[in-house]
């Protein structure tokens, strides 16, 4: 009998599971396999970085449940690769900052209007400077709030729930934000007081890089129905906001990673660092991770306040009469603990495959540039979108679509109920800006596309240029083609505010 199609990149053999799922063994012994979800066309472009030789790195850490994951936007990052998902049980598990990554919840919102496409016409280039002047942006610098002691630790230790409290979120926005906006297993006591001095004066801060806030039309809907579920109409204008906890969340990562690199418990060491779950330091790290996870949801929430504030001027309207709703907020730097059925495997505990149903443990679980994509009847998933499934929110680039997915019923079975967080980066920053530029390349934007950018420099443009991406198109079609999420519309940009 024929064995499975392989596929060789570089030096790497990858083994096809099914189509679009490929496997790749370790050859470590006692360590779990890989799993890489991409379309076979795809594969080489696997090989122009580190990441599929992260993936495997990651794969031999202690105790993982197999297998590590890659989605279709998997790329080389620090240590884990982005795109990347593992876990480990709790019982004798292990944590990894660099599994997380040092934007702590860095994450995507869609806000919803009543709005349409025509309603921007003549208002575009206003809306942009208007959004660019009330939303802080760059590098350091400051956000729209300065909090005082008392403030950081209730936003440390409660995220949303201290936004509606104070007047910046309702309770409808808590309950559209995974988790409700909380990870409750935060202790700001165990965040230094360094990074606590970062996050003082950057809350309702985009940062830099590739995080953007931009305005959208939606130019097509491929699931009628569960567009509808999720407030979303053909040709209507929805906000975009993608950034995570800023300095923040990056001094926590960069200290945690320190502490375990110096303990004689850790498991791995450098961007790739690890410690028992169970170890004062694991505990530590996973109350810090937790605090800067609220902060960000925090962060993005405050942005959220601002943009309304921002279209409400722009429009004469209030935000309310705007229907400025948040269809969802997503977090794709996170690890927590959640339940997934796994069984018995060679090599320790494998997740149980679509079909089967296996024994549900609690696993920490680690996503790093991954997205949750959790399926109808999950009960995680908010009361209002149970029955259709999670929404998944997938940006593509400054010049190229972004998309709205459900999370679908093979999502468990092959990825911990992930999917992809963005197109994924095809080119680095220092190779972006010999390729393309920003000044260009905003003029060109505008002008054949419509698309109107507000940027702190050129040289933002230039590391950010659509090229600088895979094709959004095929990492949603692969996404889609083995069932863990599936396209429910599409939006084009409009507006596009970047740091």
């Amino acid at each position: 009998m024929r064995g499975p199609a392989q596929f060789r990149v570089g030096t790497t053999i990858l083994s096809e599971e099914s189509p679009g799922v490929w496997t790749i063994p370790t050859g470590q012994p006692g360590a779990a396999t890989a799993r890489l979800i991409a379309d076979r066309a795809a594969l080489p472009s696997f090989g122009d970085d580190r990441t599929l030789q992260q993936l495997t790195a990651a794969a031999g850490l202690p105790t993982m449940v197999e297998p590590v994951v890659c989605l279709p936007d998997g790329h080389q990052g620090y240590g884990f690769p982005v795109g990347g998902v593992g876990a480990s049980p709790l019982s004798d598990g292990i944590i990894s900052p660099g599994a997380v990554g040092y934007d702590i919840n860095c994450g995507v919102r869609l806000l919803r209007t009543t709005l349409t496409a025509a309603d921007l016409r003549g208002s575009a280039a206003e809306l942009t400077d208007a959004l660019a002047a009330n939303i802080p942006a760059g590098m350091g610098g400051d956000g729209v709030l300065r909090l005082d002691a008392g403030s950081l630790e209730a936003v440390l230790e409660s995220g949303i729930e201290w936004a509606v409290e104070a007047g910046y979120a309702t309770a409808d926005d808590q309950q559209h934000c995974e988790d409700g906006g909380v990870h409750t297993a935060a202790d700001p006591a165990a965040v230094s007081e360094n990074a606590q001095d970062r996050g003082r004066t950057q809350a309702g801060s985009l940062g830099s890089g590739n995080h953007f806030l931009e305005v959208q039309v939606v130019d097509d809907v491929f699931d009628a129905d569960v567009a509808s579920r999720f407030g979303i109409t053909p040709d209507q204008v929805v906000v975009m906001i993608h950034c995570g906890s800023r300095g923040l969340g990056h001094q926590v990562c960069r200290d945690y990673l320190d502490v375990i690199a110096d303990a004689p418990t850790a498991v791995a060491d450098g961007d790739l660092a690890a410690i028992p779950i169970d170890s004062e330091i694991g505990r530590a790290y996973h109350a810090a991770m937790a605090a800067a996870v609220n902060y960000a949801w925090v962060n993005r929430q405050l942005l959220t306040y601002q943009v309304r504030k921002v279209f409400a001027k722009v429009f004469d309207r209030s935000w309310q009469s705007l229907g400025m709703e948040l269809v969802y907020d997503v977090a794709h730097n996170i690890a927590k603990i959640e339940d997934h059925r796994v069984h018995q495997g060679p090599s320790g505990l494998r997740l149980s495959p679509p079909g089967e149903r296996g024994e549900s443990l609690p696993l920490m679980v680690h996503r790093k540039g991954a997205t949750r994509a959790f399926p109808a009847d999950h009960p995680a998933v908010p009361e209002t979108y149970r029955d259709v499934g999670q929404p998944v929110l997938l940006p593509g680039s400054m010049g190229t679509a972004s998309y709205v997915l459900v999370g679908g019923s093979a999502s468990m079975g092959l990825t911990f109920g992930s999917a992809a967080h963005g197109a994924g980066r095809r080119l680095s920053r220092t190779a972006a800006r010999d390729e393309y530029d920003g000044s260009s390349l905003r003029s060109s934007l505008l002008a054949e596309q419509g698309i109107h950018i507000a940027a702190t420099s050129d040289t933002t443009i230039a590391e950010e240029a659509p090229g600088v991406y895979k094709d959004v198109d095929a990492v949603v079609a692969a996404t889609d083609a083995v069932g863990i999420a599936s396209p429910v519309a599409r939006c084009r940009p409009v507006c596009n505010v970047k740091g």
